[in-house]
């Protein structure tokens, strides 16, 4: 489903690079609008008017298609509750995420307190 979602969203976005490049700009750099008479769907007013409208629409599928994806993404890797997969250990058995006791690592000595007040060098 992701995978059709995915190639229809990507046909929009060259659909829609195209649309844009058609429209006239302010140089009439790539336009299909110019100047000239011959009425018709085309004219200057017409055609800017349709390709406008085409975009606006595309522009609404290509968002519409967005979301799709980013829900179709989210529900592929849902999350999960991490109280789920622990369940209570019998008695006698150690939970798989703690650490053996039987290590051959040192034992640390315990740590002293600490003063409560702060100790200040004394000045000879």
């Amino acid at each position: 489903m992701a995978s059709v979602v995915l190639i229809i969203h990507l046909i929009i976005a060259l659909a829609l690079v195209g649309l844009v490049l058609l429209q006239r700009s302010e140089g009439g750099a790539l336009g299909i609008g110019g100047g000239g008479g011959g009425g018709g769907l085309f004219t200057g007013r017409g055609a800017a008017n349709m390709l406008t409208r085409a975009t606006a629409v595309l522009a609404g599928i290509f968002f519409l298609t967005s979301i799709g994806l980013t829900i179709l993404a989210r529900q592929d890797n849902a999350p999960t509750s991490i109280f789920q997969d622990q369940q209570p250990a019998a008695s006698g058995e150690q939970p798989a995420g703690d650490a053996p006791t039987d290590t051959k690592l040192p034992q640390l000595p315990a740590r002293t307190p600490q003063p409560a007040e702060p100790q200040v060098p004394v000045s000879e």
